[in-house]
């Protein structure tokens, strides 16, 4: 059964940073292209940024590119999501999930998701 537990969200200011974990379990991670995906109140799931399962490849939403960096251990089978300069707009119930981009990621997401708040 897959599980993925996120971690790491919480209030920050805007020019913040944040670093987002995903503990991932239940099937073989290093196999796995991943990535985050958020949902802000009132709205949809967003697709934020996805990493090929070998880190070779990464990729970002317009909206968060140059802010964000997406990262993997595969030796701890765990997901990362570096934010910096977060604004208002990155208000979100952040998730991870499997699948590289908009086309692949398996959703609904699996695990709780780990809220990010940010406000003056």
């Amino acid at each position: 059964q897959v599980h993925l537990v996120e971690s790491g969200g919480g209030l920050v200011q805007p020019g913040d940073s944040l670093r987002l974990s995903c503990a991932a379990s239940g099937f073989t991670f290093s196999n796995v292209a991943m990535s985050w995906v958020r949902q802000a109140p009132g709205k949809g799931l967003e697709w934020v940024s996805g990493i090929s399962s070998q880190s070779v490849r990464s990729y970002y939403a317009d909206s968060v590119k140059g802010r964000f960096t997406i990262s993997r251990d595969n030796g701890k089978d765990t997901l990362y999501l570096q934010m910096n300069s977060l604004e208002p707009e990155d208000t979100a119930l952040y998730h991870c999930v499997r699948g590289a981009n908009r086309a692949t990621i398996q959703t609904p997401p699996p695990g709780q998701g780990t809220q990010v708040t940010v406000s003056p």
